[in-house]
């Protein structure tokens, strides 16, 4: 009978409310609203994405001329241009920084091997590498702790309308800078990109609040930008210019912030974004045309920006479409695969940084060590090979970079497995994607290439340095590409780069789970449009495998560090329940004339930083409902003392006392606080007239409103509060109010727990058991 009741609630995956009984209401929800930021569990806030329509802010849009209005538009335009410039300097000299310190670092071993040196050079690639490692780690760990990963799942829920403490302040832009460098040129297994996304979208939050307050750095001129509408477009703006600084991808930058970062888009912020990128592009040419001239040290030499790694014309025919196929399955295999494990080994991690700093920085010691010893030893296992008499290069090659590395081998010969592992990330890339070499390359060092990328790449993402992921899924997929293009040999059209290109788009299809904006950057990075097919191919294919499995790299991280995302889509299960359903208490309320008392009592015994407002009519039996009052505004009429001597309204008079500059919206987590204020007992009972700063124009939603219906009008509008009204007229004109928090799944399944069992999830394959209990 239990068995036969399981069988019917499985294969029944919505509810029916005309079979089911009555929800079961939890009395208490007992989540919270925190999550990790950086290596600790911060409280999180909201954004507020509305435009609060009080009379206030009216008397002062019409006191706007012609003047402020292209001032405001100019200004718009200057901060993308100025957020463009600053990022492309900030990438060209990332990229400079690394070539030099790592090329520095790899002359001077190869000249140590050259002279049969070993041991000697071993200490030097390995203490190098760990003095930039644990430098990264230390100012990570002890000063910007939010500047440790990729940055890109803060910036990415920051779009979305949650505004977690300290993800954009100076001391993260520069840690973030400097701890990339470092860690990057101490051969660790992590990427640039998306450190770049991260510190793009930190210059553009903080142009857009006029500088950082904390350290004395304001620019009145640029205080136009006093809501977060405004920021969160410049942070879209700054997120795509990280990518174009990246890759020298403009148009992809563009379409990753549309594709995967931004949560609200319009036409408008499309051209603004373009021609941030477009400014990128046309600097760093600029950039790198200086760089020709060998001013720029070893840096053009080598590097993932810096040349086409492919322009060769491509022809390809029905017999080259499997091979094709096979490398999106695999992609997308390998990619949900990269995934989870990738989520085991944070959750680990996260055990470990949740610790003092000492052992955060243990922790990235110990990975710079064994990856310095494998990096070095690796090597010596593979075989020297004879150098081919039609080297389009110097073979063997003497130096940092190279498709023919000596490494221990005799005059003549060179290590084929050396020439990817000794190596930068980028410099591997362009080796594994380099054309007229199909016999350069053994099986077994490919191999043994692509299964160190695989489980370093893992391993070196977590720990407290600025880390991305974007290059080494690059050329981990890069090099089973490559192999799978060995393994076919002659029977198919194209060169083993192109199967390396391919490779790579279908690992990162696999694992970040875009398309429209990953194609494009391949193209503009391979300079090489005859591959759009083909790459649009093994994309969709590695991202329809990948998503039976598991979900997008980015929220899987999102989720492990607690982000109360809002996804585009509803749960099935959300469409049979209303807003009543999940609206919790007890409501906090305000009249239109309100006693300072109250408001300082209220302020301080809650976290609410929305309160209706309400007006009693002596004509009518049940108050009416007059709009939503802001604490941040509260705080401020606190702090002004717009006070009255007797509960009569303020009329005009009182919006005299205030400048717009009262109300802007300072930077994140720079609010004032309730308990900066200080008041006599005569002044907590004088009134405050809300009336004046009340959104009188809420957005509002009837209590039976589908709480699926509610979540994708707060998430298209970026809402902090929804207003929930009653049906019938004579009760009391508010239900409740609805934020982030209720439309989290956790909420809602902690509020109503038979929905456990009913809940649909949707169908996935699971890994075998050996690899969950790991």
């Amino acid at each position: 009978m239990s068995t036969q009741a399981n069988a019917d609630e499985e294969s029944q995956p919505l509810l029916d409310l005309q079979l089911e009984p009555p929800l079961n209401r939890s009395l208490s929800n007992v989540t919270s609203q925190v999550a990790i930021v950086g290596s600790k569990v911060c409280p999180i806030e909201s954004l507020d994405y509305e435009i609060i329509e009080n009379d206030f802010f009216k008397q002062d849009w019409r006191s706007r001329g012609m003047i402020q209005i292209f001032q405001y538009i100019f200004t718009k335009w200057l901060l993308c241009f100025l957020i463009g410039l600053i990022v492309s300097l900030i990438g060209f000299c990332n990229n400079l920084a690394v070539e030099n310190l790592a090329g520095v670092k790899f002359v001077i071993t190869s000249n140590m091997m050259l002279v049969n040196r070993y041991g000697t050079a071993f200490l030097v690639f390995f203490g190098s590498n760990f003095v930039l490692t644990l430098f990264a780690s230390v100012i990570t760990a002890y000063i910007a702790p939010t500047a440790a990963g990729s940055g890109i799942p803060e910036v990415k829920a920051y779009l979305n309308g949650v505004d977690a403490p300290g993800i954009f302040t100076l001391k993260t832009l520069i840690v973030k800078i400097v701890g990339s460098i470092t860690a990057v040129s101490g051969s660790l297994l992590i990427g640039k990109a998306g450190p770049m996304v991260h510190t793009g979208a930190c210059v553009a939050a903080l142009l857009g609040q006029g500088g950082s307050r904390k350290y004395g750095l304001t620019w009145r001129w640029l205080r136009y930008f006093k809501n977060d509408r405004d920021r969160r477009d410049f942070v879209t703006c700054g997120s795509a210019a990280g990518i174009a600084a990246s890759f020298r991808a403009p148009v992809g930058g563009v379409l990753f912030s549309l594709e995967e970062m931004a949560s609200w888009w319009r036409s408008a912020l499309l051209w603004r974004s373009f021609f941030t990128t477009a400014v990128v592009a046309i600097m760093l040419r600029a950039l790198i045309d200086v760089c020709f001239s060998g001013k720029c040290g070893l840096f053009g030499k080598g590097g993932l920006i810096m040349f086409d790694v492919t322009s060769q014309n491509t022809t390809y025919h029905i017999k080259d479409v499997p091979p094709v196929l096979l490398l999106g399955v695999i992609g997308g295999l390998l990619g949900s695969l990269y995934n989870f494990l990738l989520e085991k080994v944070l959750r680990v991690y996260s055990y470990i940084n949740g610790k003092r700093p000492m052992y955060k920085i243990c922790l990235a010691c110990s990975i710079s060590i064994f990856t310095s010893c494998l990096l070095f030893g690796l090597p010596f296992l593979a075989p020297c090979q004879p150098c081919p008499t039609d080297a389009s290069e110097a073979c063997p090659t003497i130096g940092r970079s190279g498709n023919y590395k000596k490494f221990q081998c005799s005059p003549g010969h060179y290590n084929d497995l050396a020439s990817l592992i000794f190596n930068t990330n980028d410099d591997a890339i362009k080796n594994l994607f380099s054309k007229d070499t199909d016999t350069e390359f053994q099986y077994s060092s490919i191999l043994i290439f692509f299964a160190t990328c695989f489980f370093l790449s893992i391993f070196s993402y977590g720990i407290v340095v600025p880390a991305g992921l974007f290059v080494p899924v690059i050329v981990t997929g890069a090099s089973y590409g490559r192999f799978v293009g060995m393994f076919i040999g002659s029977h198919s059209n194209l060169n083993h780069g192109l199967f390396a290109v391919l490779g790579a788009a279908s690992l990162l299809g696999g694992s970040m789970r875009m398309t429209v904006s990953l194609c494009v950057i391949i193209l503009e990075l391979t300079n090489n449009l005859l591959l759009l097919p083909l790459i649009m191919v093994v994309l969709l294919i590695s991202k329809t495998v990948a998503d039976a499995f598991n979900g997008n790299i980015y929220d899987i991280i999102m989720k492990l560090k607690g982000f109360p995302y809002l996804e585009a889509h509803a749960e099935p299960y959300m469409r049979q329940l209303t807003v009543e359903d999940v609206v919790t208490g007890p409501l906090q309320l305000f009249h239109g004339i309100e006693k300072v008392g109250n408001i300082v009592h209220i302020l301080r015994t809650t976290g609410h930083h929305g309160f209706p407002v309400i007006d009693e009519r002596s004509n009518c039996e049940s108050p009416v409902l007059f709009g939503l009052v802001l604490r941040a505004h509260l705080i401020v009429l606190l702090k002004k003392k717009a006070f009255l001597t007797s509960a009569v309204p303020a009329g005009n008079d009182a919006l005299r006392h205030f400048s717009a500059g009262d109300f802007e919206k300072r930077g994140s987590g720079n609010g004032e606080k309730i308990e900066e204020i200080e008041l006599t007992e005569e002044e907590m009972e004088m009134f405050i007239d809300l009336h004046p700063f009340s959104n009188s124009s809420p957005y509002t939603v009837v209590e039976t409103m589908s709480l699926a219906k509610a979540l994708i009008l707060f998430r298209e509008v970026g809402l902090r509060h929804l207003l929930v009204i009653p049906k019938v007229s004579n009760r009391f004109p508010l239900v409740g109010i609805l934020t982030r928090h209720d439309f989290m799944p956790e909420h809602i399944l902690g509020v109503h727990p038979m929905l456990i069992r009913n809940r649909w999830k949707r169908v996935r394959f699971r890994f075998p058991r050996l690899l969950k209990f790991l």
